[in-house]
């Protein structure tokens, strides 16, 4: 029997020893380790990814620079933004990876329904995105005209980046609630020049880290069992 997911709530805590400890966790965990959902917030950091190009990290000033392990660019931790990090045996849940990621993606869309947002998915590009114009709207993202960029009109509200080290998976997600968004422009935001980033702020939602980190957990808890 699978046990049950433990989750940890840390609070406001730095990127790199959570880093540590969860590669840590990882690496020495056993096929019986319980999963574990850490919810968090990080103080103002970049994080940047395997695939990472210093080229897109335009101007960080006093913001660190933190190299990672996980897949994609680089992209911003800060106040205001709930961070999410399942710490899942992938073999023992019995799906891959492309289904974690659907999984992970999902939770946060449902976690938007909460709050009368409605999130996107865009081919190529992991994560979730808004309509700028209606954030509630329930129409089908119909994809962008010849020659149009395929973010137009688009935000990008959640974030995602993963690394899997024998079968196990490990960083997460993040989901903008109420943040100072100033340092997206100091980045190409997951390697994407010009890439809007909003949170539920920006687009006239009003909610708590608090109360969304429960309600994420709540998703995740549900999506990511067995």
């Amino acid at each position: 029997m699978t046990p049950p997911l433990l989750v940890r709530h840390l609070g406001r805590v730095d990127y790199l020893p959570t880093y540590e400890a969860m590669t840590r966790f990882s690496t020495e965990r056993t096929p019986d380790t319980p999963d574990e959902l850490w919810l968090c917030e990080h103080p103002p950091v970049f994080t940047q990814g395997l695939a990472g190009k210093v080229e897109h990290i335009l101007l960080p000033g006093d913001i660190p620079v933190v190299p990672s392990n996980r897949g994609g660019q680089v992209t911003y931790h800060g106040p205001g933004q709930v961070v999410a990090y399942p710490l899942i045996n992938l073999q023992r849940a019995g799906y891959f990876v492309k289904a974690y990621v659907y999984r992970l993606e999902e939770a946060v869309l449902r976690t938007l329904i909460r709050y009368g947002i409605t999130g996107h998915r865009v081919a190529g590009a992991p994560g979730i995105y808004v309509r700028l114009d209606d954030p509630c709207s329930h129409a089908a993202l119909t994809g962008p005209a010849p020659g149009q960029d395929r973010f137009a009109g688009l935000g990008k509200i959640g974030a995602l980046g993963i690394k899997v080290h024998r079968h196990c998976a490990y960083h997460g997600l993040s989901l903008n609630v109420a943040m100072d968004l100033e340092p997206y422009a100091r980045i190409n935001p997951c390697g994407y020049a010009g890439l809007k980033t909003v949170d539920f702020s920006t687009i006239g939602v009003s909610a708590t880290v608090t109360d969304v980190a429960a309600t994420l957990s709540q998703q995740l808890d549900a999506l990511l069992a067995p």
